[in-house]
């Protein structure tokens, strides 16, 4: 089982539909739980990593390459 690369900034599409309708995601903290703010109706939800790794459908990454 490979274990996704999650980082703050991250947009996460979830497998399942938000109740807004949404199923994208953003990444605002990670650790052994992860925060995800909705970005249909930007409710704010932390959700344990396992669980959450189960959800995910496909990752964006953000580019932080500002040095």
């Amino acid at each position: 089982m490979k274990i996704p690369s999650i980082s703050v900034g991250d947009t996460l599409e979830l497998k399942k539909n938000h109740p807004c309708g949404s199923k994208l995601f953003t990444v605002v903290r990670v650790g052994s739980d992860i925060r995800i703010i909705c970005k249909g109706c930007g409710r704010d939800m932390t959700q344990p990593r396992e669980k959450l790794e189960k959800a995910i459908k496909k990752i964006t990454h953000t580019d932080d390459c500002n040095a």
